[in-house]
């Protein structure tokens, strides 16, 4: 897949301040997308979006989705083709702490926006992205499919889940004779250059990293599915493009890295440390927190079979371009050119392995 198909679409994320948010938004510039954003302010400091000037470059509109009026407005007024619903509250241990605002983000958001979207014309394709934290999830070795039951255990899964719920139901209710096509999209575990946030593994091995500390790993038996910040990307652009204009094609899509590629949280700092290769050191610090899921893996079978997708780089590839990224931010380097050569890189060899 290239990129040909985006040039000159309107195309509306939705969380666009945000880590994915921003690197998608950088792609579809890029391939000539006219790019709108509806978001809160960015919630890191540093930030990836405030580093790469993402805002000086698309039609922003800074504000909460939870608000319904402005939602609908900054829609309709955009006329955009296709949606990237993104916009949450993610991050499992602030959903123990801030539950309400958890499930109205990412439940009342997700009505929101479909709402919105059902009534702008424009609209021919929608993608929500979720997780793959949305399955009842009893902690066996099992690789979840779209087919299994939806009952995330924590409010951030939970809420996530019924995400995944309103967008069925909009879906059955409001666009059955509608030529917009509706998808959601479950994403394993995000990495790559330019995430700061808390209480996940690769920002914390970076902060660690920069400030010469241990790093602190509070689950390290926990495995997840792991995948660079590229590969659900690009997936969620291919699921846009090919259920633009066919209907046929909607429905949920996990989206991971293969089997062999899901590894514990210790390995993935092991892997960290080899590529950051300054002797760091980490260590076991269980903290007896709130409940997290020990075991996440997802069969991508369903996402392979429709559209030929497949992952494209494995997890030392993913690490070792987030340690490269991570070294050219901390040396005062060019963190927009970094992004170039990785999303460069990336599609040179995505078209190596379709081939």
């Amino acid at each position: 897949m290239g990129l040909e198909f985006y040039k000159g679409k309107k195309v509306l994320i939705t969380g666009h301040t945000g880590f994915k948010g921003t690197w998608l938004a950088k792609i579809l510039l890029d391939a000539g997308a006219k790019v709108s954003g509806l978001a809160l302010d960015s919630e890191t400091v540093p930030s990836l979006y405030d580093l790469t000037g993402i805002g000086q470059r698309i039609d922003e509109s800074i504000f909460d989705i939870r608000d319904y009026g402005a939602t609908l407005s900054i829609v309709r007024s955009r006329k955009p083709d296709i949606v990237f619903h993104m916009a949450a509250q993610p991050i499992v241990r602030v959903s123990y702490d801030e539950p309400v605002r958890t499930f109205q983000t990412n439940v009342m958001g997700t009505v929101n926006i479909l709402d919105a979207v059902r009534r702008t014309e424009s609209v021919r394709s929608f993608v929500n992205v979720t997780t793959d934290k949305v399955y009842l999830n009893e902690d066996n070795d099992t690789a979840f499919t779209e087919d299994m039951p939806l009952d995330g255990y924590d409010p951030y899964s939970n809420s996530k889940s019924c995400s995944e719920l309103v967008t069925h139901s909009y879906r059955k209710s409001f666009f059955g004779d509608r030529q917009v096509s509706i998808s959601t999209a479950r994403a394993g575990n995000v990495i790559g250059g330019g995430d700061f946030s808390k209480d996940r593994i690769i920002p914390d091995c970076v902060r660690a990293a920069l400030g010469r500390d241990e790093i602190i790993v509070r689950n390290p038996a926990s495995i997840r599915p792991f995948q660079h910040v590229l590969d659900p990307l690009f997936a969620y652009l291919l699921i846009a493009e090919k259920q633009f204009g066919h209907k046929e094609l909607e429905g949920a899509y996990n989206v991971g890295p293969e089997i062999s590629d899901c590894i514990s949280a210790g390995e993935i700092t092991e892997l960290f440390i080899k590529y950051w290769g300054h002797g760091l050191e980490w260590i076991d610090r269980s903290d007896g927190g709130p409940h997290e899921a020990g075991f996440l893996r997802l069969d991508c079978t369903k996402m392979k079979d429709t559209f030929g997708w497949k992952p494209v780089w494995d997890i030392k590839r993913a690490v070792e371009e987030t340690v490269n990224w991570t070294k050219v931010y901390a040396n005062g380097g060019d963190v927009v050119a970094e992004m170039e050569r990785e999303i460069k890189e990336f599609m040179k060899d995505r078209g190596e392995k379709d081939v």
